[in-house]
């Protein structure tokens, strides 16, 4: 899966803030390019964890989850 990514220097404090504009609220930071890149990527990964688990939760019950890998 690819998710694009928005990487912007950090006027005040240094450094980079990225966020993920598919994932709400998905945003990271890191002192480098290389360390915020991988911090988002950290970051996407438990969103989509988080998202999963809630879709999870609210099945009913003549539903069921399948996984596919993309």
């Amino acid at each position: 899966m690819k998710f694009r990514i928005v990487l912007k220097p950090d006027i005040e404090d240094g450094g980079y803030n990225v966020s993920c504009p598919a994932l709400t609220g998905c945003h990271s930071q890191g002192d480098s390019i290389d360390e915020a890149v991988l911090n988002i990527q950290e970051a996407i990964e438990l969103c989509l964890e988080v998202l999963n688990e809630r879709a999870a939760k609210s099945i009913r019950p003549n539903e069921q989850i399948l996984e596919v890998v993309l």
